[in-house]
């Protein structure tokens, strides 16, 4: 017995066990299906919002050059004086890059979730889902394209080196919009935009619970009304300054 008890004795304790770190709750979240459809809700709200904005300051430039570029300025001096100049449009700025960036991460990730739970295809295709996908994605990466052209024409004016001019954006839009190629992007982001909200405000409100079969029809109409709305919101412009209506 005392041999017994002297093995036991001369047996290390055993060392305790590192606690399992825990995944942060914003992780797990991200990296499950209805996280990255709520980011896809909430950013693309987010950028409804701003194109909204952007019309409603787009049209403006009916009222006359002087008007236009006084909003412009506007834009450039909000928070004055708190905030120094253009402070508030780079935080804007930021935030809608931050959105879109958002936006694609998050559909590409399910894109690619949808395509590995279902590796060979369905033999029979829903016609409709499946233009809905296409439109979606499709015009989501028109839309990141001509981003990237809009801020290179009307901001920094690199692609529009000839007549663009700071401090004066009623000219450089009329001037954009006089030439075939500027008028030609436009409208087809435009268009592209109209079809991306379509589907893009039904999607979101259905991931974000308020959509059910009694709120349907209501849904429709506003995803509709909102399409058209903003596409015509935006074309107005174009086609204003090639029928000479603004000049």
């Amino acid at each position: 017995m005392a041999l017994a008890t002297d093995r036991r004795t001369d047996r290390q304790p055993p060392k305790p066990r590192r606690p399992a770190r825990r995944t942060p709750r914003v992780v797990l979240f991200w990296r499950s299906t209805i996280g990255k459809k709520t980011v896809m809700a909430v950013s693309g709200l987010a950028m409804l919002g701003f194109l909204v904005a952007h019309m409603l300051g787009n049209l403006k430039i009916f009222f006359g050059a002087g008007e236009f570029n006084e909003y412009a300025h506007w834009l450039r001096t909000i928070g004055d004086p708190l905030l120094h100049y253009e402070w508030a449009l780079w935080i804007l700025r930021l935030g809608l890059v931050a959105a879109v960036l958002a936006h694609g991460v998050a559909a590409y990730q399910l894109s690619k979730l949808d395509r590995g739970a279902r590796p060979t295809a369905y033999r029979h295709k829903r016609r409709r889902a499946s233009y809905a996908t296409h439109t979606m994605r499709w015009g989501g990466v028109i839309l990141a394209l001509f981003i990237v052209w809009h801020i290179l024409d009307l901001t920094t004016g690199t692609v529009h080196p000839d007549g663009f001019e700071h401090g004066r954006p009623y000219q450089n839009i009329v001037d954009t919009f006089s030439t075939w190629y500027g008028n030609t992007i436009y409208i087809v982001a435009m268009l592209a935009v109209g079809l991306h909200v379509r589907h893009g405000f039904w999607s979101a409100a259905q991931t974000l619970g308020v959509g059910n079969a009694r709120r349907e029809l209501v849904l429709k109409v506003l995803a509709n009304g909102l399409a058209l709305l903003l596409t015509a919101g935006f074309l107005a412009v174009p086609v204003a300054v090639m029928t000479g209506l603004v000049d």
